[in-house]
Parts: structure tokens; sequence; C-alpha cells
């Protein structure tokens, strides 16, 4: 079964998914939890991150509390970071001695590295005696590819774990000047649809990306390569082997094509600058679309989050890279107090539909109500909830309701989607970056200088790519691809 990616955290920020939710047979399970409610009661901290409304927390928090209490004699405090602050806090909270059970980790940075520090306890043992629904829910390729140095650091949520490109727009747009999607077929195919934008639509950008993610050069890693989290030694899908990214003929056309829109006006001329997110540049009526991973239901997803009705077109397959294993996983910290019982309520997260439609979806009734379809809409005389959580992060979403709009079997669906994905080469594999950490810094530090404006079309390919290249050898990225490629192909012995 996705996927991505990131710099795959910023990756989050902008591709998020926030209201998608879907029904499943799967009923809840007091014996599935492997909880002893007899035992001692202990209070589980959850550091997860948030972009969104939550005013209600409070009374969520209160009714999961009612099912944990019962069922496993815990409760939960959950402690919601907001994304600008989620880097630093979640470092401090992984370094200090603050208590917190249950973490969020994402990518390398933050599932990865902090596992091999020790910050993040082993779960192999917790999840055989605990974990029954987690290894029922979890697909056996994706909790395998969660190992770092052979042991499972973290449970990967259940959700895309695959991922196809393109573009997404408002709609009205689309339907007032009588742009026929039906002929958008490739990215070159968007040309005549940013003209029309551009040329009725003074103040709104045609491309509403910002920070590095102003592509069509994202689409390269789902495409073509695995970027292995920092597109520093990628694996290709076509030769089986890490290769430098940027000399590869998919990236420079892709570049190639940034630039044409950029100096056609279609792209934010600072986009590699604003740190607004792509959402909010459309919500604020700056912006026509944007390109971005998508996934069954994603124009949906996107329409909740931007307040405009937004269409999508799709140009690739589904690809699944090893990311999707290491994304988005929840991590039992070393400043845990009790591992057991958090991992009986982490347990509870694959097996409780009731938890998990409260922590997505909120309370029924006040939050949410239930439609004769079986699916879910606002209450009725409700325009904006007071609790939206981001579901993508956690759990089982399988369990949750869908939002109306949605097919009722929406969750099949993007079961199905995933497992129709094209598997990376590299899926599972993590690099150990200890024996280059020299050279990864010095070519972060070029890769900061020239990727974003160059995927942004800001800087000239012709001139820019030779210059780039060569202080890319000059900080030693030939070193950290021939030891990636060691790595790579001892873990394929040993797989």
């Amino acid at each position: 079964m996705k996927k991505k990616a990131l710099s795959f955290f910023l990756m989050l920020v902008m591709a998020v998914s926030v209201v998608l939710s879907g029904c499943s047979s799967k009923e809840s399970s007091g014996a599935a939890s492997g909880g002893d409610s007899k035992d001692k009661p202990y209070e589980i901290t959850m550091a997860y991150l948030y972009f969104t409304k939550i005013d209600d927390l409070p009374a969520v928090q209160a009714e999961i509390n009612k099912i944990t209490k019962k069922k496993i004699n815990a409760t939960v405090k959950l402690m919601p970071i907001e994304a600008a602050a989620w880097q630093q806090q979640s470092t401090l909270l992984l370094t200090g001695n603050e208590k917190v059970d249950l973490m969020l980790a994402t990518g390398t940075a933050g599932y990865s590295l902090p596992a091999t520090k020790g910050q993040f306890l082993p779960l192999d043992d917790l999840l055989k005696k605990y974990g029954k629904g987690i290894i029922d829910a979890v697909p056996k390729h994706v909790l395998e590819g969660a190992k770092v140095d052979g042991k499972i650091y973290g449970v990967p949520s259940i959700r895309d774990f695959a991922a196809n490109y393109g573009f997404v727009m408002r709609k009205d747009i689309v339907d007032k000047y009588h742009i026929d999607l039906s002929q958008v077929k490739s990215f070159e195919d968007l040309n005549n649809v940013f003209k029309t934008v551009k040329e009725n639509e003074p103040g709104m950008a045609p491309i509403a990306n910002t920070t590095t993610f102003n592509q069509p050069a994202m689409v390269i890693d789902g495409g073509n390569f695995d970027i292995l989290g920092d597109s520093l030694g990628v694996v290709s899908f076509k030769e089986k082997k890490v290769v430098n990214l940027f000399e590869q003929p998919e990236y420079v056309k892709a570049v190639d094509l940034a630039r044409q829109w950029y100096k056609a006006g279609y792209t934010l001329k600072n986009a590699a600058n604003i740190t607004d997110a792509n959402v909010s540049m459309v919500k604020s009526g700056k912006g026509f679309g944007y390109f971005s991973h998508q996934k069954p239901g994603f124009a949906l997803q996107e329409s909740a989050m931007t307040g405009h009705e937004m269409v999508a077109v799709t140009f690739t397959k589904p690809y699944s890279y090893t990311d999707a294993a290491i994304g988005l996983n929840l991590a039992i910290t070393r400043n845990s107090q009790n591992p057991e019982k958090t991992m009986q309520f982490l347990n509870l997260l694959y097996t409780d539909k009731d938890i998990m439609n409260l922590l997505a979806n909120g309370i029924e009734g006040k939050h949410y109500q239930v439609n004769s379809d079986g699916t879910i809409k606002l209450p009725d005389g409700v325009k904006e909830s007071n609790y939206v959580f981001n579901q993508w992060e956690l759990g089982d979403n399988a369990l949750t309701r869908v939002w109306q709009g949605n097919d009722v079997n929406y969750w099949d669906e993007m079961l199905k989607f995933n497992d129709s994905a094209v598997i990376s080469p590299a899926f599972g594999f993590q690099f150990n970056p200890d024996p280059v950490k020299t050279e990864i810094a010095a070519s972060t530090n070029v890769i900061n200088q020239y990727k974003a404006a160059l995927e942004a079309g800001a800087l000239d390919p012709n001139k820019t790519f030779p210059e780039f290249n060569k202080k890319l050898k000059a900080a030693g990225i030939d070193k950290i691809i021939a030891e990636k490629q060691k790595q790579f192909d001892e873990w394929k012995k040993n797989k």
C-alpha cells in the first residue's frame, strides 16, 4: 500500500490532508487493546502537529478519556503543537526531561535520527504483547519499512501510502472562463490554463506554490526517483541504483518548464521566499491553484482547506516510496513513564472506531452530523467547526467516517489506490548519514542556495546547473552517493 515527502516535513505542511475521513466495517474491541483496566491508572501525553481550529479540543479529549479509562484504565492528554513551532518544540521535548509518551515522528530528521540517538524506544516487543490491532491493520511491508537498524521505532498511520501528482485549482475560475480540463493531460497542457488566468485575473497568480514546492520538478521524486528524504543521492526506479538527481534529464526538463512559466509571469516572482502555504495563497484570493501530490478525494480535501471548491488534474501513476513508512509515525519516547500503557493506547488508535472518530471528526451532533447514507457533514446551521483535526497524522483512518462529497466507500478506494502503486525499489531502506555528515552539511548548504529558486523558475537553468553541480561536487555529493550506494547494496543483500 503512501508516501511522501519531504524535506518531508515541509512537504507535509504544503500538502496536508485535513478533513477527509472514511468508514470501516471494523468494530471497536476492548480485547484488542490488550489492556487491563484493573492496573494502575496512567495519563498518556501525545504530541502532534496542528494547522487548524481546535477550540473544542478539551471537550473532545474528555470524550476520548471516557473510553480509554474504561478500556485500559488510562487517560490521554492531547498536546497539539502549531506547525510553525513544531521543529523547535519537538526537539526540546526529545532532548529535555518533560514527560511525553507519544510523539508524531516525521521523516529522516524527525524519525530515523531520533531513533538512532535513543530518543525513541524500540517497539518490537511491545507490539508483540500489546499491538495485535496494529499488526493486523498496518500493511506488513510498511511496518517493516519503519525499521531503523533492524528495529521498529514508530507506527505509521493508515492513510495514503501512495501518491500521484498534478495540479489543483479553483473550480469557479475554471468555469468562469470555460476551461476544458479534459484537454489537460500533461504539465505542458497547463500553459493555456495559466495564460487564461493571467490575462483575466490580475492580482491572482496562476501558480500559487511557495517555498520549495514551485514545481513540476517535485514529480520526479514520485515518478522516476526515490529522493530518500534529502535529494542528495536518489534511487532511480529504472536503474535501481543511486544517482545525482540534479544531473538527470527528467529533472532538467522539469526545471526548464518551470523557467518558462516564471518568465511568462505565471509564477509568484518571490515564490521561493514566501512562507505562506499554498492553501493560504488560494484562500486569500492571491492564487489560482498549486502543484501537489494527490490521492482519492484530494480536491474535496483542498476545498475544505482553501474555502473554495477545487478541482484537480493528475499526470502520473501512483507511486509509493520509502518515506511512506517513516513519513508519519507515532513513536514512544524515552521519557515515557509507562511504555506498556502507552502501547495499549496506541493500539486503540488502530482498533477503536469511536476513539478515531472523536480524534478525526470531533463529537457527533456538535462537530458533525451523520447523513442517511452514512457520510457526515457539519451540523445544520454550523458554518465552521471549532474542531478540525489533521487525521492523516496518526492511527487507522479507515476506521473513521467519510465526509459528505466523498464516495461512501472512500476508504476502500484509498486502499485499492495504495495497492495499485508502483513501489520504490528502495522501500524500507534507511540511510545512515554518519559516515558522510560533513559532506551532507556542505551539500545541504548548496541545495539551500540553488534548489528552491531553480524549481521556482527564478534562475536560468542553462547558467545555473553547471555552477550548481560544480559546487555540489566540491561539497562532496559524489562521496554521499557512493556511501548511499554501498548501504543500499548491503540493504538489498540482507532484505
